[in-house]
């Protein structure tokens, strides 16, 4: 009878044994899962405040562009043309004459 309480004792650790080394796996698992979800958190908001800084960044480029879209549709008009070239650089059609204006103060 002997033989078998010592079998049925080291049985008994051994299964102790192979509780403790899985809970040691489970406990250093639980550990890398944590520190990796830690982690992915903050570099989650570094992320996201990327996104919202290229956002804006996107919000002005596509404003400009619509600027630029309605100049070059204006710049398509012949009156438009006309009108610029008389303002900024003095032209006039033929048989007009150009009228300056001095300023008095």
């Amino acid at each position: 009878m002997r033989t078998s309480s010592t079998a049925k004792k080291t049985s008994y650790e051994g299964s102790k044994r192979r509780l403790k080394l899985w809970l040691i796996f489970v406990i250093l698992f639980m550990g890398w899962a944590a520190y990796t979800m830690l982690n992915q958190g903050y570099s989650k908001g570094d992320t996201y405040e990327r996104y919202l800084a290229a956002q804006s960044k996107l919000d002005e480029v596509k404003q400009q562009k619509e600027q630029l879209d309605q100049r070059v549709s204006m710049l398509n008009d012949p009156e438009y043309i006309q009108e610029l070239a008389r303002k900024e650089y003095g032209m006039t059609m033929p048989g007009e004459k150009q009228i300056q204006i001095s300023g008095s103060n």
